[in-house]
């Protein structure tokens, strides 16, 4: 859409310019965001980054519009970046309705400020200052609607639509020959199959802020990212909590993949944890049910981030099979259900490398204090952590106990 008006006398009240009032933009700009946030009730469960980011730029933009349109001036070029930014909000999924009350707000706050300073003698003007101020706000609406309905259909567009399906398709084990020329997309003969894990953001649980919005941000940045470092190769299937990425192995060979968890967290701004199994295509639901497997065993047994391999948790994924022989590992530490202290101690402590300084550090105790503890849990278990034998059987009853409570592998 075209913006074109045509040049108009600047307006003025007791003898100055009616821009003159809104001429300070960026203290005037942060003051409307903070009424914003108290009286626009969206705006307030909006994440903070969001309202110091986008929400102030995009004030400020606005009030820059409107003094030159107020002064007879226009800037064709601002209304530009006012679509830009409501494409954006569109891919954040950040509701248009938020956007509306806090263009109108900022309108109301901008027209009782050149109110404040008219006289009677001013009456006319500010009937003039009115009808512009409305054309104004019409031109900005209309503009923010256009572009921000404009991209939300893109992002569900057919094509989007289709290489969903494909993926499902493919995860499925069903025939996609048909499904794949219609995308456009060529079928690889193998996959790395990719089973991600996506803790929640911290602001999420943040209070007075909406934590769905903060979650859609967080996925669409993920997806914004991938699309970026893989552009259409990459075929997903994700939520808010994580989900399966596949990846043509011949693009993406194995010793990139660590880089791109690297780049796919940073972009979420939480830790990623991924586990990847390599498979042909037709074994791709199968890789995916292990690649899921391997995912459940790292989050039980580590803090989670980084991609993880099935070669580097072979013998822990082994131990977590059901069984007796799991039943019998977690067992070894029935003795310490009495004392949770020596549990934790031992957990750390593993968790730790071994390394008798940093535990005691971490757990804020003397290094002595964590010598009697480890004697501790050798006394009630039987299994000395200070040797190789009885370490490699505590620690093997940890990954088991971690499975003690949780739905059964299979």
């Amino acid at each position: 859409m075209t913006v074109s008006s045509p040049t108009r006398s600047r307006l003025t009240v007791s003898g100055r310019p009616i821009s003159n009032h809104l001429r300070d933009v960026s203290t005037l700009s942060r003051q409307m965001v903070g009424h914003f946030v108290e009286h626009v009730a969206p705006c307030g469960t909006l994440p903070g980054d969001a309202l110091q980011g986008d929400v102030t730029a995009v004030t400020r933009l606005c009030l820059e519009l409107t003094l030159s349109r107020l002064d007879g001036r226009e800037l064709p070029e601002k209304i530009e970046q006012v679509r830009e930014a409501a494409a954006e909000w569109a891919r954040e999924g950040i509701p248009i309705d938020t956007i509306n009350h806090a263009i109108h707000e900022g309108f109301k706050l901008g027209f009782d400020r050149i109110m404040s300073t008219a006289g009677p003698a001013d009456s006319a003007t500010l009937v003039a200052t009115a009808r512009r101020m409305l054309e104004i706000l019409d031109t900005i609406t209309s503009e923010v609607a256009l572009a921000y309905v404009g991209e939300y259909r893109g992002v569900v567009s057919e094509h989007h639509t289709a290489v969903h399906t494909l993926t499902s398709a493919l995860l499925g084990g069903h025939s996609t020959a048909t499904m794949a020329r219609e995308c456009g997309i060529e079928i690889a003969g193998s996959y790395q199959v990719l089973a991600l894990a996506l803790p929640p953001h911290p602001d999420e649980s943040a209070q007075q802020v909406d934590g769905r919005i903060v979650a859609r941000r967080k996925l669409r940045r993920i997806q914004a990212e991938l699309a970026r470092s893989c552009g259409e190769k990459a075929l997903s299937l994700l939520s808010i909590d994580g989900g399966t990425v596949l990846l043509p192995a011949d693009g993406f060979p194995d010793e990139a993949l660590d880089d791109l968890i690297a780049r796919l967290a940073q972009a979420a701004q939480v830790p990623v944890t991924g586990t990847v199994v390599t498979a042909a295509t037709a074994e791709i639901p199968d890789a995916t049910d292990r690649a899921h497997e391997l995912l459940d065993t790292v989050q039980r047994i580590t803090d989670g981030g980084g991609l993880h391999r099935f070669t580097d948790l072979a013998l822990e994924f082994q131990i977590t099979r059901p069984g007796p022989a799991r039943e019998h590992l977690s067992a070894i530490l029935d003795p310490l259900d009495e004392h949770p202290e020596l549990l934790e101690t031992l957990r750390q402590h593993i968790a730790n490398n071994f390394n008798r300084q940093r535990t005691a550090r971490l757990m804020h105790m003397h290094t002595n204090t964590l010598d009697y503890r480890l004697k501790r849990v050798r006394m009630l278990t039987g299994f000395d952590p200070a040797v190789p034998t009885g370490l490699w059987y505590l620690t093997s009853a940890l990954v088991a106990r971690s499975y003690q409570n949780g739905p059964s592998a299979t």
